[in-house]
Parts: structure tokens; sequence; C-alpha cells
């Protein structure tokens, strides 16, 4: 048996990061196997673990996310064999919810998005998950003129000839009205009937059986003669479209109703629901039909109907906002629950992490489950000492499903969520109230922050992070050893390290540690030395300020330019009357509630005093100034709609690069609005204020000047 992976709440930084770099390798050759030789290795569920994985890493040490990430990347390049297509519109995948809360927290997601009022019904379109080969169909005319597969979501295989051959698929749409240019996408199947007739010709002659219907059906499309493809049993469910030259109607259904029209075969256990309860009984009654459908789902699809509110919500990472696909249930196993502990993170949130009698759960040891936070601990009724059902699914931090209540010991009490810090300073632990929406924040936080020891450790983790300070020698677990023996206390004592252990102030000395002695302290030092001279993003992002992580960092200081003055408006982020506080805000990608952060940090005696000392240690070289020169300098720029040559924030950083100001709303002072498509408020209050609008590539060429 394999030796289990170590929980991801028990990764140290090194370790993490060692971790991401295996995660990516494997997900890539797992996505190989899958996408372009159609021979997957692993289970569906094995593959989410690994991407669950991933994510659970990325989002405890979000400083360590690769280029290369898995979470940024659909599928796999296309196969050499075939020719390449661009899809005109990206082909994305879909986010996952594996219980009903997590699809309840999607409803609300939307609604908070859209801003919608408790009365206002939110219809959302409910339908079975193929488990098939995903396909885009381009029509022009009416005619179908090239058929692809997803590829890595940009870029498919061109297996138009193949597709041609499926009786699922009109090489001319029928009716009338149909749109001069549309890509309609749906899934390429097997039915349960066919494959087993498949596998019993190629048993007769001779040959290689396929694993499973998703198997023979891709294997079946890729074929690189299109007269082996039309003689196996192929089908297709059209159920969305990619681009468009006219919309297809108002709403998710009527659309799909539309492609029912043009020839396609769309699910007819697609239904339209208007609440959390009727969305969760469509999801049991196509689980209780799942043996019966006679081709193979893996859940069930919800997409909220109106489409002006999809285009509203749009894109996030690789995901629709406005999508979510509820998945059938994963592995469980039911074991005890010893006790539950509360674990402090960098920003003050307590996370209460269950203690399990080790149980293997898919193949995995699991020995800690998450239980997010006290609302679920008492929505769920868990307590300590209970028998719990466990699932390997979403977080691979392993989830509680439920507690058996009959096995339950008669002195189980309900859990009692700590109102202080589990510190030995006890500090007050509350929960946020958001000033805007009155709404109580779900996380309870520890309000010591620096004063706070355990706050403090995972701020210095953070402070050498390979975004931060990256003091090479100095990892996560040298740090926390060395602040549990109180040799660093906080960022200023890094720097005064070698002065002090030389002065005999520290004791032992660092060289007669375990695992330390004269070459490594040297090495150490010197690695120290060589970061006393640092980039202002890099020194930004190490203060650990919520809500300013990298990206966020490197914007301002690409926006001030130097220390001083971004310490001048930071100085007043906190006066709600301050034109410097209204700046900030005004800075596409920053905001109001990063602004609130900022400004309560710098307003902090503590914060301040530490800083203070920090900075007679290092000195902050300022960003490098952006292109004097360049036909953007000094404009107003905003980006809207849906960008396809490039991403948002790749717009953002070029723009910024040559000198430009990128904001979020359009003003008088805009001097330019990019629309890509799907524009909507932005593009309209810019046509009535007179600002001039730009196409992707009319940007393009006027930066090139």
């Amino acid at each position: 048996m394999k030796p289990a992976h170590k929980d991801v709440s028990d990764l140290t930084e090194d370790e993490a990061r060692a971790e991401l770099a295996r995660l990516a390798k494997e997900i890539a050759k797992h996505d190989r196997a899958y996408y372009q030789k159609d021979e997957p290795v692993i289970s569906d569920a094995a593959y989410d673990a690994l991407r669950h994985r991933n994510a659970a890493i990325e989002s405890r040490f979000p400083d360590l996310k690769r280029d290369d990430s898995p979470s940024e990347r659909v599928g796999a390049a296309p196969a050499e064999e075939f020719t390449e297509v661009e899809h005109l519109v990206p082909m994305y995948s879909l986010g996952n919810a594996f219980d009903a809360g997590d699809v309840e927290d999607f409803i609300k997601r939307v609604r908070r998005f859209l801003g919608l009022d408790e009365d206002e019904t939110l219809a959302l379109t409910a339908e079975p998950k193929i488990d098939g080969l995903s396909a885009n169909l381009r029509y022009e005319n009416g005619e179908l003129v090239v058929g692809a597969t997803r590829g890595d979501g940009r870029t498919g295989e061109n297996v138009t000839e193949n597709l041609r051959t499926l009786a699922d698929i009109p090489k001319t749409l029928k009716g009338s009205g149909w749109p001069k240019r549309v890509e309609v996408r749906g899934e390429v199947y097997m039915s349960h009937d066919d494959f087993a007739a498949l596998n019993e010709r190629q048993r007769k002659q001779g040959k290689a059986e396929y694993k499973n219907p998703r198997n023979a059906a891709a294997g079946s499309l890729r074929q690189l003669d299109p007269a082996v493809t039309a003689r196996r049993p192929l089908k297709f469910f059209a159920y969305a479209w990619g681009d468009v030259s006219e919309p297809l109607g108002e709403t998710q259904l009527e659309a799909v109703e539309r492609l029912d029209a043009f020839g396609f075969t769309t699910n007819p256990l697609m239904e339209r629901v208007e609440s959390l309860e009727a969305a969760l009984k469509v999801y049991e009654e196509i689980e209780a039909q799942r043996s019966r459908l006679g081709y193979d789902i893996d859940g069930v699809v919800y997409k909220v109907d109106r489409l002006a509110w999809q285009d509203r919500l749009g894109y996030v990472s690789r995901s629709p906002r406005w999508a979510i696909a509820y998945k059938f249930s994963p592995e469980k196993a039911t074991t005890r629950l010893e006790r539950i502990e509360i674990q402090v993170g960098r920003t003050g949130a307590m996370t209460p992490v269950a203690k399990l009698e080790p149980v293997t759960v898919g193949g995995v040891v699991v020995s800690n489950a998450t239980l997010h936070n006290e609302d679920e601990i008492a929505r769920k009724d868990v307590r300590e000492g209970d028998f719990v059902v466990v699932q390997r699914a979403g977080d691979v931090i392993p989830q509680i499903v439920e507690a058996v209540k009959k096995r339950r010991p008669n002195d189980a009490k309900p859990y009692e969520f700590p109102t202080v810090c589990p510190c030995p300073l006890k500090t007050p632990a509350v929960r946020e109230v958001n000033e805007r929406t009155g709404e109580k924040g779900a996380v309870r936080r520890c309000t010591g922050e620096f004063a706070c020891p355990y706050q403090r450790r995972e701020h210095l983790k953070h402070f050498v992070s390979r975004s931060a300070f990256d003091i090479e020698g100095l990892g996560g677990k040298q740090v926390e050893e060395f602040y549990d023996d109180g040799v660093i206390a906080e960022p200023a004592d890094i720097f005064t390290l070698k002065a002090r252990d030389e002065a005999g102030e520290i004791e032992p000395p660092l060289r007669e540690r375990e695992g330390w002695g004269e070459k490594s302290v040297s090495n150490l030092f010197d690695a120290i030395a060589a970061r006393r001279e640092i980039d202002l993003w890099r020194f930004l992002n190490a203060l650990g300020i919520r809500h300013v992580g990298e990206t966020t960092a490197r914007l301002l200081a690409t926006v001030y330019g130097s220390w001083d003055a971004f310490f001048e408006t930071a100085k007043k982020a906190d006066d709600a009357d301050s034109s410097k506080r209204q700046t900030l805000i005004d800075i596409d990608g920053v905001g109001q509630v990063a602004a609130d952060s900022i400004g309560r940090f710098f307003d902090e005696a503590h914060n301040a005093e530490a800083l203070d000392r920090l900075l007679e240690q290092v000195s902050i070289r300022d960003a490098e100034a952006p292109a004097a020169e360049s036909p953007v300098s000094g404009k107003t720029v905003v980006f809207t709609g849906s960008l396809e040559k490039f991403t948002r924030e790749e717009a953002k950083a070029r723009a910024q690069s040559l000198g430009a100001k990128v904001s979020s709303s359009v003003s008088g002072k805009t001097d330019y609005v990019v629309a890509g498509p799907g524009a909507g408020s932005k593009l309209k209050k810019a046509e009535e204020l007179g600002v001039e609008v730009l196409s992707e590539q009319e940007w393009l060429d006027l930066i090139a000047g």
C-alpha cells in the first residue's frame, strides 16, 4: 500500500512547495492520459482528490502557487496527431459541489454577487452531468464547418470529419432563425448497451477491450480514420454554446430548447427550479435513476437560468461563477472523533479541526478532518466522542459528513466554540460584522494580531516565504523552531540574529543547535544580509496585511513606486474623509475591503512599533518606473467585458507597466474604455460620457505604438 500523504493542515512551507511541484507534475501526467490518450490510470474520484489537494495547499499557502498550477489549467494540450483549432470562446471547466451545503453556498454566492433581495427568485436549470468527451461544433450560416475536442480549453483537436459521422450531430441546422455563427457544445458518449456490444466485437477480433464507456467514446472519436469512428455507436447531448453572433434566448432553458429545435438531442431530464429544496430534489431524483439511464453520469449541473445574470457573474480562474457540478457521493468511512482542536492562522482565523481515530478512506489514512467553522459544528451537531462519517472530497483535508447519532456516548455534550484564542494570552475572539451588509462573518478571529503568539509565528513564516523576503535556509520549519525558542519574536529580530549570536545573547549558540553547524549558520547569515535591500512589492507582501497578497502588493508597488509614497497614503487609509484613502480605493484591484485592512494595520500601535524597528534594518528599493514615453502614460483606462486575447490581470499589469492608471469605474476622468464581448453598464456609461471606447485589438495597436 502506498504511504499516505501528510494532511494539508500539517504541512510546513517547504513541504507544501515540494507537494505542489509533485501535484503539478502528476496532474499534468493524468491530464495527458485522460485528454490525449483516453487511457486514464486513476479513477475520477482519485483525480478530483489530486486537484482538490492542490487547491487546498494553494489556499493555505497562496504565495507558493506555481506558474504551471493545475488550478489555472483546463484539460491538456492537443495531441500532435491532430491539427489545432482555437475555440472562439474558451471551454471552461465547472467548479464542484460535494454536499448540499456546497450547493447552498453556491446559491448564496450568486445572490450576493448579483445583489438580489431575499424575495427575488433565482431560477436555476438542473441537468445530468454526462461522463463523456466534450466537443465544440462551429456552425456558420447553418452549416457545420469545424468540430473539435476541448483540448486545453482554448485550443482543441480538429476532429470535424469524425463528428460528422454522428447521427445526433446535424450537418445542417434544422428549422430557421438560427444565428449566422454559433458554437454548439456538448458531450460525446456511448450507451452501456453499445459499449457492451463494442467490447464483444473487440474480444471476437482478438483486440484489447475498453475499460469503460467514456474511454470507448473518446478513443472512437479520436480515430485518425473517420471511417472507424463511423462504425462506432457514438451519441451526443447538446447543452451549451460558446461564441454566438446573436443570443439564443434570454434564459438557459430557452437557449437549450432552441438547440433542440436546430436538430440536436438535448437531455430530457433537464429541469428549471426556483429554490434550493427543488434543486436538491432533482439531484435525488436523477441519482435514483442513475443505474437505469443507460449511460454514465457523475453528478448534476446547476446553472443560473437568466443569461443576463450569467454575463454579470462572469468567470473566476478556470470556472464560471454561474454554474456548479454537484458530484455524486465520494468514498466514505466511519470512525471516532476523539477531540476538536482550534488552529489559529496568520489572519487570526480560528479553524476547528477534528482529531480522529485513524481510518482508511479511498486508500488514504485519515486522522484529521476539517469542521470549517462553529456554525458548521452546530448545524451537524458534531460532538467530541461521536462516531462520525468521513469523506475525502472537496478539500482533501477530509470532511465530516455527519455524526452517527445512534452510537453517541451518553456523556457527549454539545461543543462550545471558544470565544477566546487558545493562546496563553486568551485574547478575545470575535465574528466580524460586515458594515455594509450587516451580516456576521462565518469565521471567528482572534483580535490579538501580532500580540497573539500563534499569529506572530504565522506572520513570521509568511515574512520569510518565497514571495516575500525569500531568505534561503530560513523556511517555515526553522522559523517555528527559532520562535518557540525565543530567538525570533518579530521580523526585525531576523536581521539582528548574527549580532546577537556573536555577542553570546543566544543560548545555545546557533552553531551548536541540532541540524546546524558553522557552515550552515554562516550561509544563513549571508542569506539574511543579502535581503537587507528588498523590492517594494516583496516588502508590502511580507507585512502580511490582510487582503493584501502578492498580486495586490505588486499592484500597489506599481502604482505608488516608492515606500514613502505608499506609506503616506497608508497612514491616511483609516480616515474616511481622506482623499488619499479614496485614491487607494479607486485603484482597480484594491477596493474598500483592502483599504480598510491597510488602514487598520498602520493604525495599530504594535504594528507601527514593529515596523519602525524593521525599517532600521532594511532598505526598500523603489519599483521599476513605468515607461515614460508610452502612448498611454498618465492615461486612465477601464477594462470591461470578457477579454479574449489576454486575461484581466495581464491587461492591468501591461497597462500599469506602460504608465497608465487602471480604474474599476468609468468617470469623466477616464481616457479609454477597452471593451470585450459582453460589456455592459461600463460601456454604456462610457458612451454617455463620450469616453473613447477601444476593442482589444485597437488597444493592442495603441500600446504597440
